[in-house]
């Protein structure tokens, strides 16, 4: 069962690589990376533990604007996370289950109407073929932290490949030096839910740039870039809907985040330091967390 999983997650992988394949004879526009980790934030390692993504962009010449096609600006986007329990050695029996995700996914994002859409399509991994919880027990052992024990994995999410479609529309609204972009959301496969929210940013960094929203936190990285020097302070949060979730064994209906944080740009440097509050998310769990996030990029 586990080698026949393997070989539909490799076929979709090479499915998806033969895409960008087409978009080679446009151009390479951007590569953007958002880390996330609670340790970052509350300082606690539990619930949402990690998270990374990361994304390559190919398209026309970016002209600061969403082209008007479906298909014209493509992004690959690999991401991982890792799930815990709020302790490692000796999980509550109604807390959320160890649980590690890998996904590959093609995205396209244009201007449908006005309205700033992606819409895409994810292959996620889960359990311990993603390799994801050998290389955090790991890094637990370097840095003389609990490593996740035989309980925890025994009742942790199992092998599986997991097909996810995946949208989001928002409409960005000049209001002085801020912008305010609200938005709609929704995903359908390892979880299925919808989401609505809003973004505020004031200052400079990131506009007429493509920016893709992690999916863990909600907050937004930078992509396709234009490096004027500059800051920009972002708030935002969004509520959602939720239907399913192969992460959970009891999750709650609604769940909701709030986040906030500064882009800064130099000649040469360009960073990200942000929090989010993530709500409770599956029943029995009595209090959010937060997590921060951070992506610095040098050009040398």
């Amino acid at each position: 069962m586990k080698g026949r999983l393997i070989l539909i997650a490799a076929a979709w992988f090479a499915g998806l690589l033969a895409v960008p394949d087409a978009a080679l004879a446009r151009d390479f526009l951007g590569y953007g990376r958002h880390v996330s980790n609670d340790l970052l934030g509350d300082g606690r390692d539990r619930w949402h533990s990690g998270s990374i993504s990361s994304s390559r962009v190919w398209g026309d010449p970016w002209t600061g604007a969403l082209p008007q096609d479906f298909a014209s600006l493509l992004e690959l986007r690999i991401a991982g996370e890792i799930m815990a329990p709020e302790n490692l050695r000796r999980p509550a029996r109604d807390d959320r289950p160890y649980a590690t995700s890998l996904s590959f996914g093609l995205h396209s994002h244009f201007d449908w109407q006005g309205m700033e859409t992606t819409l895409g399509t994810d292959l996620v991994l889960t359990g311990p073929m993603t390799g994801l919880p050998w290389l955090q027990d790991k890094v637990h052992d370097w840095l003389g932290a609990s490593t996740t024990s035989a309980r925890t994995k025994a009742g942790a999410v199992p092998d599986g490949v997991h097909p996810t479609l995946a949208f989001e529309n928002g409409r960005s609204y000049g209001l002085g030096a801020a912008t305010l972009r609200p938005f709609v959301a929704g995903r359908w496969g390892d979880e299925t839910l919808l989401r609505a929210g809003a973004d505020i940013t004031i200052g400079s960094v990131g506009m007429a740039e493509l920016l893709v929203r992690d999916r863990v936190t909600g907050q937004r990285y930078r992509v396709v870039t234009a490096p004027h020097p500059g800051v920009a302070f972002v708030l935002g949060a969004d509520y959602a809907y939720v239907q399913d979730s192969i992460y959970l064994r009891r999750p709650r209906d609604t769940r909701a985040r709030v986040r906030t944080g500064v882009h800064f740009q130099t000649r040469r440097v360009g960073g990200f330091y942000g929090l989010t509050w993530m709500g409770p998310e599956f029943e029995g769990q009595k209090e959010g967390h937060v997590i921060g996030s951070v992506r610095l990029k040098v050009d040398f």
